[in-house]
């Protein structure tokens, strides 16, 4: 990949590592481009969040195509994971500890089933407490690590697809495809209160943003490898 490539602009598919937050993906892939061609600046930034507990598709746009980061942001996105019934967590997801448990008896194999149906087309949905949307100019998980609590408004999404694929009680795999600003977490917490217990999100991998899928992404730890040095 040349310099004049990078500045005219590309669109690179990265699979996102366990643990790494999307700056950090972001700062790898600049670091790089920077230190092979001996660049003070470079325009790199990515189009749209994946949490550091989750891996898969992070698209890094570069030079002019940064503009196109906007219109990469609002495609579709597929998702594969697993929510584990029984229990939730303040912020949906492996990130905090466990704060309730609940009964997971009563549940079958096909209401699992059913109960996707109550998800699919436009949804209302609360986004976690613990997330980076902002209110007041502070994003929200600053307000619930400081253990206040916040008003948050729900907001419309749309779920065009949500199919269960494997379940092994309590954990129920899942592929999901959603609209810009769905969140899968609040999706699986929401999933365990329609089943009458809890849930929350114990994995998610991106798959796919519009028509990028992640098959065809790299690891940022070999992107270097691609530069001309």
């Amino acid at each position: 990949m040349t310099l004049e490539e990078i500045q005219t602009g590309q669109v690179l598919l990265i699979d996102k590592p366990m643990g790494w937050s999307s700056f950090q993906a972001v700062n790898k892939i600049k670091w790089d481009i920077k230190k092979s061609y001996k660049l003070k600046k470079i325009k790199v930034g990515h189009a749209g969040t994946l949490d550091p507990l989750a891996t898969g598709l992070l698209l890094i746009c570069t030079g002019k195509f940064t503009k196109k980061i906007a219109d990469l942001q609002g495609q579709a996105k597929e998702y594969t994971g697993c929510i584990t019934l029984g229990a939730t967590r303040p912020s949906y997801d492996m990130e905090t500890e466990i704060d309730q448990t609940f009964e997971t008896d009563h549940i079958s194999e096909e209401m699992i089933q059913k109960t996707t149906l109550d998800f699919i087309g436009d949804i209302e949905q609360y986004p976690p407490v613990f997330s980076a949307l902002k209110k007041d100019g502070k994003r929200l998980y600053e307000f619930a690590r400081e253990g206040k609590s916040v008003d948050i408004q729900p907001r419309t999404v749309n779920i065009s697809s949500f199919e269960i694929t494997r379940i092994e009680m309590p954990n129920v795999h899942f592929k999901v495809t959603c609209s810009k600003g769905t969140y899968i977490r609040s999706l699986a917490y929401d999933f365990g209160k329609v089943l009458n217990s809890g849930a929350y999100l114990s994995e998610l991998r991106r798959t796919k943003i519009g028509d990028y899928n992640v098959n065809n992404a790299i690891d940022p730890n070999t992107f270097n490898s691609l530069l001309e040095s």
